[in-house]
């Protein structure tokens, strides 16, 4: 378990299928995430049983606040030892967790943790334009913009851009 000064971040358990399941199934949540359909449950708890474990390359945790309520998923992936970058992913399932401040804190607890432990360099991301709340803590926690995907994400019959950003070991704020 990786702790911050708000949340825990832990493994993905089987047990973790209901709650995934609420959420991929909830519109808001699911408004600037790159899924075509929300899953069946049966499907979800198939896949977190068949998923490979966690290993360098892939780490997935779930997010949860200090009292241990789980109320979201966050994970590096794609991790490249040799050149020292991972693809970062988050969101927070429980909306009533959000502008709390625990998206800001899980970020950087897993920064910190891609930092110090799997000795990384950079860790990336992409946000969709638009989604300003999402922008606002990458920027908190260092975070640049490094480009930009133009019509990369359709939603609601519209093309959005996607942000590409960065932030480098040392920049974590």
């Amino acid at each position: 378990m990786v702790t911050g000064d708000r949340v825990q971040l832990r493994a993905i358990e089987p047990s973790d299928a209901e709650t995934l399941w609420r959420w991929h199934s909830d519109p808001e949540v699911m408004r600037w995430m790159d899924a075509p359909y929300p899953p069946s449950l049966d499907l979800t708890r198939k896949q977190l049983e068949e998923r490979d474990p966690d290993s360098y390359g892939n780490v997935n945790l779930m997010i949860e606040t200090l009292d241990g309520r789980t109320i979201g998923i966050v994970a590096l992936r794609e991790a490249e030892p040799e050149i020292g970058e991972a693809m970062l992913d988050i969101y927070l399932g429980e909306k009533d967790t959000w502008g709390q401040g625990y998206a800001t804190d899980a970020m950087r607890t897993i920064c910190r943790y891609g930092f110090d432990k799997m000795r990384l360099h950079r860790i990336s991301l992409t946000v969709i334009a638009e989604n300003e709340a999402a922008r606002r803590v990458y920027e908190k926690v260092g975070f640049v913009e490094e480009g930009r995907m133009r019509e990369a994400f359709r939603r609601d019959g519209k093309w959005h851009a996607k942000v590409i950003m960065g932030l480098l070991e040392g920049e974590l704020r």
